[in-house]
């Protein structure tokens, strides 16, 4: 089973019939964010920041827009020097 064909299911199961089907660009865009929340702040955050994409894209943000900020705003946080430590 794809990941396009897992998002169909999830969508028929949730009832989300007022939603257009992912794409393959759209699966890829979130793993992405997730790979970038999971590698850069820490490994749960990859779902917690995908669920928080999930939320924006509900009240109308647009998901390019928003997983692109965000996974700018997670790849910071890998730069950050550990607590304690000064460049």
């Amino acid at each position: 089973m794809t990941l396009v064909e897992w998002s169909e299911l999830v969508r028929a199961e949730l009832e989300l019939a007022g939603t257009d089907p992912l794409q393959k660009s759209d699966v890829d865009r979130i793993l992405d964010l997730a790979r970038d929340a999971a590698h850069s702040v820490a490994r749960p955050a990859a779902p917690l920041t995908t669920y928080l994409l999930g939320v924006a894209v509900g009240q109308g943000a647009d998901p390019q827009t928003a997983a692109a900020a965000l996974s700018r705003l997670a790849l910071a946080q890998g730069e950050e020097p550990p607590q304690g430590q000064e460049n």
